[in-house]
């Protein structure tokens, strides 16, 4: 019996320790977006939980986010909005700001990006603590969208990211 695709996605995910800093064990995703049929099975996977809900936007966090977060939105016939960090973005934007661990952050999305006819699934490649998408969430709803859920490759459990999420479903392919 071939390994299944969580069982797959671990095989190939590299863990690189005290990367950005002593004591995280960073999930490089890069082998995986390095293998087509891997990355192609995967964007499937992450769309498909969301496939009968009229998805009309996905909206991907920055950076890995814009990598898995276009396809989906293809996978699901939406359009796609990058969620940025502050001062990337060339319009009229809003920003969200949220806690890290170390300080604060945020992210901006073009003030016209979602409307209240939109039906949105956020991407990202990593749910941790759940600060980055619960801000990005806050933003779709700011903007006056339905926010439908959030869609991950991976969830690191143990950080309890998902308490973070209210009032929409995520999903997350592989637990590390």
């Amino acid at each position: 019996m071939s390994p299944s695709l969580p069982e797959r996605l671990r095989g190939a995910l590299r863990r690189i320790p005290d990367y950005p800093k002593p004591g995280i064990i960073f999930q490089d995703i890069t082998p995986v977006l390095a293998d087509p049929h891997l990355l192609l099975e995967t964007v499937a996977a992450m769309a498909e939980p969301f496939r009968a809900l009229e998805i009309t936007r996905v909206v991907g966090i920055e950076a890995r986010g814009f990598i898995l977060g276009a396809p989906v939105a293809t996978a699901l016939g939406a359009g796609f909005v990058p969620a940025r960090k502050p001062g990337k973005l060339p319009w009229q934007s809003v920003r969200e700001s949220y806690e890290l661990e170390y300080g604060t952050d945020a992210l901006e999305a073009h003030r016209d990006a979602v409307g209240a006819a939109d039906r949105v699934l956020i991407v990202d490649d990593v749910l941790a603590t759940g600060g980055t998408a619960a801000a990005a969430g806050a933003l779709v709803r700011r903007l006056g969208a339905e926010l439908v859920g959030w869609s991950f490759l991976m969830e690191i459990p143990a950080l309890h990211g998902g308490a973070r999420l209210q009032g929409a479903a995520y999903r997350a392919l592989v637990a590390v």
